[in-house]
């Protein structure tokens, strides 16, 4: 009954915060950003053929910064510009004292098999279901380092799901924001730099569970891989990589923070969808014993230009016949990156989308954006 009781009452502290945290971004007029170069000082990060990753992530995050200083409206505030060692704790509790929009972590990977490469991008995860123990494990040992780091960290255990109660309230808020975030990043390394992908991912990561905002902590390739270890340790990858972490971020300002759309803000993505197939999303409707109407999103027999509205994206399939659509009907996905990304309606008229969109905004779906489907392509409106 006392564990109940701490339960409820956490519960609503928690829900407090929540609510005076919401109020306190939407007072400020600029985009806040906190930039976190991972690792530095006495903590070097990973470390393979004379390529050190705290060196890395610092001259990669003060590009990323650089980028973005010279937008219109944006706040950038970095955990560290130097060398030096910021204990873990410090790093969420910039963002959240100065009430950041968002949180960007940016690493470098490594492994004992010299072999492996690519980018991957995490969003925190309340689950440890298919956890990379490797990732959480590096990210993490940073703790053993910073003296009393059992007191400062006693509260952190993904393997208990009385402590996470009051952190998954926050999270579940944040988690949309985060996956499509990383999805963007992801995105643009793989279809404007052509790096290999290894996705979105969700991992209990101690810098993302503590901020109170979305956040995605990236890796930007395998330093224990000689040929992605140069070029990021280049100058030109370090500025391509940093480039095109910046369009990301620039264009999730513009999805959330609902800044004026037109038909030329159309972030056109060329790498080709991959939908699964149409046998798929026929067997799962009809074994529905209350069926929603749904589309596929993969063709139109018509080769017109058309939009839906992207709800959500999840790295679990969700069933379409429960109540994980709040009412709306029209539902259709693909599948991609192992992602999962849920749309709602279909229309061929801008401005009929437009309504649509504000539909599934007053129905719950804050996050929702309109994307454009174009013979092949997939856009997402700004």
């Amino acid at each position: 009954m006392k564990l109940i009781k701490n339960i409820k009452y956490s519960f609503l502290l928690v829900l407090l915060f929540c609510i005076f945290s919401v109020f306190g971004q939407s007072n400020n007029p600029k985009f806040v950003l906190v930039l976190d170069a991972g690792h530095g000082g006495k903590d070097p990060g990973n470390s393979y053929h004379g390529f050190v990753e705290k060196e890395i992530a610092l001259k990669t995050t003060l590009k990323v910064g650089s980028i973005l200083e010279k937008e219109k409206d944006f706040k950038i505030e970095y955990t560290r510009t130097d060398d030096t060692f910021i204990e873990l704790v410090n790093r969420p509790k910039v963002a959240n004292k100065i009430n950041a929009h968002l949180f960007v972590s940016i690493h470098c990977n490594s492994v004992s098999n010299q072999t492996p490469s690519g980018t991957e991008t995490f969003v925190m995860g309340l689950s440890r279901t298919n956890m990379n123990l490797e990732v959480a494990k590096n990210e993490n040992s940073v703790i053993l380092l910073e003296d009393n780091y059992k007191q400062t960290y006693k509260g952190f255990d993904p393997s208990k799901p009385e402590i996470l109660i009051g952190r998954k309230i926050i999270q579940e808020e944040n988690l949309y924001g985060s996956i499509n975030l990383a999805t963007t990043i992801q995105d643009n390394f793989t279809n404007k730099l052509n790096r290999k992908t290894r996705g979105v991912k969700q991992q209990p990561l101690w810098v993302l569970d503590a901020a109170t905002m979305p956040g995605v902590l990236i890796e930007l390739g395998f330093l224990s891989n000689k040929e992605e270890g140069q070029y990021l340790n280049s100058d030109d990858g370090q500025n391509e990589m940093a480039e095109q972490i910046a369009n990301a971020i620039i264009h999730y300002k513009k999805v959330y923070f609902n800044e004026p759309l037109n038909e030329e803000d159309v972030k056109i993505v060329e790498k080709k969808y991959k939908p699964e197939p149409k046998e798929t999303l026929d067997s799962t409707i009809a074994k529905s014993n209350d069926a929603i109407k749904s589309t596929s999103v993969m063709t139109d027999d018509s080769g017109q230009v058309f939009y839906k509205v992207q709800l959500f994206a999840s790295s679990k399939k969700k069933d379409l016949s429960k109540n994980e659509f709040k009412g709306l009907d029209t539902i259709s996905y693909t599948f991609e990156n192992n992602l999962y990304r849920y749309y709602f309606g279909k229309s061929y008229d801008l401005s009929s989308i437009k309504r649509l969109h504000n539909e599934a905004k007053s129905h719950g779906f804050l996050d929702a954006f309109i994307v454009q489907f174009d013979n092949g392509k997939v856009s997402a409106l700004k």
